[in-house]
């Protein structure tokens, strides 16, 4: 008899590109020494958590209670934590939202899984928009919703917006949005985003219910030249917002993040009910307690981008005089390159026999194209532009 989900066999048994390209590199750093390797695979910030927030931790740990510090908070978060989350979108935005349209959650992982398992109810549909960060379809299925992906325009890897309209049905419960975007650092234009909400709109108003917006955010801080990321809570009611402070504040293994249910999205204390319940039933509840308090004390604390900005520019501009076509990142801290044959699998392992590592973008429903994670220092990005170059040259 087997006693096991074979859904979750399947997700446990087959590690995540990204992860295989990781282990890969803990082996051979080990045989040539961490200096030779040229390794682009994880989104691990490289910028240091702010001298804030260890101040804060600091304080936290003499000024306050032990037993306060790390007890247990109320299921959906600290209410002072989610009234200062609140306060400062407000501030920000002008969103109007309150401490109980805010739920903490460990990281953006959790805040999507949560927000997957509330909007679904039996094989609802949920669409991603190529290229989409793998673990979307993982969350979606595992929440019993059915992920159902839309290509993009590859001149300005833009939202395919016929393609799109094409796509929703009836069963169209939500749709994912991430901008500034993971894997290729595109920020999707204003004029992108009005039309896909007029096309929602029509469609909700068609098929009688609402379709949400669930806006994946964890790099809205981290935006180059000026480049404003427009905040989708305005420009559509029915939003869903979730958040990581994981890259803003480089503190990605500390699992600290939160989900914000617009106050004008249709039934949104139904909504937020659900998020609390999903919550409770994925095990989800009372986020770490020593990272609430920080964020309360720290919600506007934002991070050093001029050393990614650096990154990108030197990678950008040495890749692209080689001769490799790039997409021009104007947020995040990834690179995605066209792959110099069709298949970036192959190409990727190609790379590795010049110690770099890459990662092909087929998972993130982009075939031909690899990610360049740049979240690394600066001498290193220098010193692998000879074996990019090399590797390049390889293909002649």
């Amino acid at each position: 008899m087997n006693c096991i989900n074979e859904q979750m066999y399947g997700y446990g048994s087959s590690r995540s590109v990204i992860r295989d390209q990781y282990e890969y590199g803990r082996k051979r750093r080990a045989e040539i020494g961490d200096d030779n390797l040229f390794d682009f695979s994880l989104g691990n910030p490289s910028v240091p958590t702010p001298s804030a927030l260890r101040d804060c931790v600091m304080s936290l740990l003499d000024e306050t209670d032990s037993l306060t510090l790390h007890g247990y908070t109320s299921a959906q978060g600290d209410f002072n934590t989610r009234k200062a989350v609140a306060d400062n979108l407000n501030a920000r935005f002008d969103a109007g939202l309150g401490p109980d349209d805010i739920y903490m959650t460990c990281g953006a992982a959790a805040a999507l899984s949560i927000t997957f398992r509330a909007l679904n109810d039996s094989n609802d549909e949920i669409i991603i928009f190529a290229p989409y960060f793998p673990e979307y379809k993982v969350f979606i299925s595992s929440a019993g919703a059915v992920p159902v992906s839309v290509p993009f325009v590859e001149k300005d890897f833009q939202i395919d917006l016929d393609a799109f309209r094409a796509t929703l049905s009836p069963e169209t419960h939500a749709v994912v949005i991430n901008s500034p975007n993971t894997p290729c650092g595109v920020i999707y234009k204003e004029s992108t985003l009005l039309e896909l909400c007029a096309i929602l709109r029509e469609k909700s108003a068609e098929y009688g219910h609402p379709i949400y917006i669930v806006s994946d955010e964890p790099y809205r801080e981290i935006v180059y030249n000026g480049e404003a990321v427009p905040f989708i809570m305005n420009l559509y009611p029915d939003t869903i917002m979730c958040y990581s402070y994981s890259k803003c504040l480089s503190v990605p293994g500390e699992r600290i993040g939160y989900v914000a249910v617009s106050p004008r999205a249709s039934d949104a204390s139904r909504v937020y009910a659900a998020v609390c319940g999903a919550g409770r039933a994925l095990g989800y509840v009372c986020a770490p307690s020593l990272f609430q308090k920080i964020i309360e004390r720290l919600p506007g604390v934002m991070p050093d981008i001029e050393v990614y900005r650096r990154n990108r520019d030197l990678l950008y501009g040495s890749l692209s005089e080689i001769g490799y076509e790039c997409v021009h990142p104007d947020g995040a801290f990834y690179l995605f390159i066209k792959s110099l044959e069709p298949d970036a699998v192959k190409f990727s392992l190609r790379a590795r026999d010049f110690d770099i590592l890459l990662v092909p973008a087929g998972s993130f429903g982009a075939p031909g194209y690899a990610r360049i994670a740049y979240c690394t220092d600066y001498d290193r990005i220098r010193r692998s532009i000879p074996a990019f170059k090399a590797l390049f040259e390889s293909y002649r």
